[in-house]
């Protein structure tokens, strides 16, 4: 993989960054009229870049929930979100998801994959009950990484009302997240969503972040062929072919539903 390419994405004013996020949360908590923010805090570098971003701005205004499934979420992984809301001092809800979990596993017929989902779409539906209850936005923590190959569970972990570190690559976030002084356990750690037991990102998908990340600058940002991007990057074609289609496939996670046209004029 050509080093130059993952150094120019990463190359970033960070301070810039974490400065017009937090502006852009303040624009839209105005907007909307609300309270404050929820977001699900998994122990993982994207919800701990956001936890550190609110934590300095809006920490009065932000509810952190902690939501392991204790069946398949590794214990590390729990402790170290526990971790980040005790050294920010902001306010959290542990709600061990298993339980509601296991209720619609026992009257569903088995689906590693649907009932993975399915965990991610619990999670949703209890930022949104915090988020009903205290007039908060749900703040989504999903990177550019991988909102643009779709790697994230509709209407799961991609239900949000505001996005904001969507236009940063993982390559990106990594680098806010040294800025911000996120432990550097959590930022080297593995991402995962943890929808099953061993759940890696990287494992699933089949390839590295940085080599995502390479792919998509040269194809999104620098309008590449898959031809060019391959010789630029020095990464196999198929891999890039592959990311090229996971984002052209999973489009529909990315726009509103279709809807009929009526037939009025």
């Amino acid at each position: 993989m050509n080093q130059s390419i993952l150094d120019e994405i990463a190359t970033q004013d960070y301070s810039s960054i974490q400065s017009r996020i937090e502006s852009f949360l303040r624009e839209q908590i105005a907007k909307s009229n609300s309270s404050g923010m929820v977001l699900g805090l998994s122990g993982g570098i994207d919800s701990a870049v956001i936890a550190h971003i609110c934590a300095k701005s809006f920490r009065d205004k932000t509810l952190a929930l902690i939501m392991p499934d204790s069946k398949v979420s590794p214990k590390e992984e729990t402790e170290d979100a526990l971790y980040i809301v005790d050294t920010l001092r902001i306010d959290y809800k542990l709600i061990d998801i298993n339980l509601i979990h296991s209720q619609f596993a026992n009257i569903l017929e088995p689906g590693e994959m649907a009932l993975g989902n399915l965990r991610a779409r619990i999670r949703a539906s209890l930022l949104y009950y915090y988020a009903n209850l205290k007039n908060y936005l749900v703040l989504g923590s999903s990177d550019r990484s991988e909102q643009m190959i779709g790697y994230f569970t509709k209407f799961g972990d991609g239900s949000a009302d505001i996005l904001p570190i969507a236009t940063l690559y993982k390559t990106q976030v990594r680098g806010l997240a040294r800025h911000l002084g996120v432990k550097e356990s959590i930022i080297a750690k593995k991402s995962s969503p943890h929808l099953w037991k061993n759940h890696t990102a990287e494992e699933e998908i089949g390839i590295s972040y940085e080599e995502i990340d390479c792919t998509l600058y040269c194809i999104l940002d620098k309008k590449m062929s898959v031809e060019d991007t391959a010789r630029t990057t020095l990464i196999e074609i198929e891999k890039i072919e592959k990311i090229h289609q996971l984002y052209n496939k999973n489009e529909h996670k990315r726009i509103m539903p279709p809807k009929m046209q009526s037939d009025q004029n």
